[in-house]
């Protein structure tokens, strides 16, 4: 009997657990669905800010090689004279229990890491998120290390993602260092998610890009405003939706792996749960048979 009392023990505490992965999967869901949303919404705005930066950006270059002008431009579009100090943005969650989303951000980190520092840079990171942080602090003592958590905790929010992206523009401005790259999830489905490295700082624009010509149809852009100007305060919102981007998508892929992991745990722990019922069962029949014949033994013996 004692161990039938062990396994309805054990059915109990893992119908517990299964009820709290349940509830997980479900708030995991909804929060999912609220980040794809909001990752669909600002696309386009990104879109658009992008075409109208690298076609602005194109026309400056090509008139800046055909002598017609002069134009300076800022520094988030230069390629940096030497490129010793690298800073890396890594994006990770403040919890666990999300299957092998920060395990993957975290060998990415690491195998970039490595890599810059066997070409002789200094590498330093800033970890957005708990996790990766925690787990570089550990792994590489000696890399210089800052971590901000509770970030995007009741959602991305893009006046939070500004105000970091504005931290990382006057840093880069102030020379702290001169390359700056995102290591983040790109979400493609709540299955399908892929760890991405993108330069941030300097920022790329391909002038070859067809999407930023001035051109359409025969009619040609013409702009009121200095297109210097317009350059400056187009690309200060384009950083901003750029680090934006990235942290929508590595919140949709944080809340996907959670979701996907606690289904997987909610499934185990009903297989688990089948497979201990059925011991139980027959420990049960077991103990009642062995009574039923300890009964009519002792019947047959009067």
């Amino acid at each position: 009997m004692a161990g039938l009392k062990e396994l309805r023990t054990r059915i109990g505490s893992i119908k517990s657990t299964q009820k709290i992965t349940s509830a997980m999967k479900m708030v995991a869901a909804a929060r999912l669905r609220r980040a794809q949303d909001a990752l669909s919404r600002s696309q386009n705005y990104h879109d658009d800010l992008t075409v109208i930066a690298g076609r602005l950006y194109r026309e400056m270059v090509l008139a800046n090689r055909n002598g017609r002008a002069n134009f300076i431009f800022s520094k988030i579009l230069q390629e940096p004279v030497e490129s010793k100090r690298y800073l890396l943005v890594v994006f990770s969650s403040d919890r666990g229990l999300c299957g092998s989303y920060n395990a993957y951000v975290l060998r990415e980190a690491v195998r970039r890491i490595k890599e810059l520092r066997e070409q002789g840079k200094e590498v330093n990171v800033l970890s957005i998120g708990k996790k990766a942080g925690d787990a570089l602090k550990h792994r590489i003592p000696d890399l210089k290390t800052e971590v901000l958590t509770n970030v995007a905790a009741k959602g991305a929010d893009f006046a939070e993602a500004q105000e970091i992206c504005e931290r990382l523009l006057k840093s880069f401005s102030n020379n702290e260092f001169d390359v700056c790259e995102a290591i983040y999830t790109h979400f493609r489905s709540a299955i399908s998610r892929e760890v991405k490295i993108q330069r941030f700082l300097p920022y790329e624009l391909d002038i070859e890009n067809e999407s930023f010509s001035n051109k359409v149809g025969d009619a040609l852009y013409d702009y009121d405003a200095s297109k210097q100007k317009l350059l400056g305060d187009v690309l200060l919102l384009l950083m901003n939706s750029v680090f934006f981007q990235d942290l929508l998508n590595a919140q949709a892929s944080e809340h996907g792996a959670r979701m996907t992991s606690m289904d997987n745990a909610t499934r185990n722990a009903d297989d688990m749960i089948s497979k201990l019922t059925l011991k139980y069962n027959r420990l049960r029949q077991t103990a009642i048979t062995t009574e039923l014949i300890e009964i009519i033994s002792g019947a047959e013996a009067l």
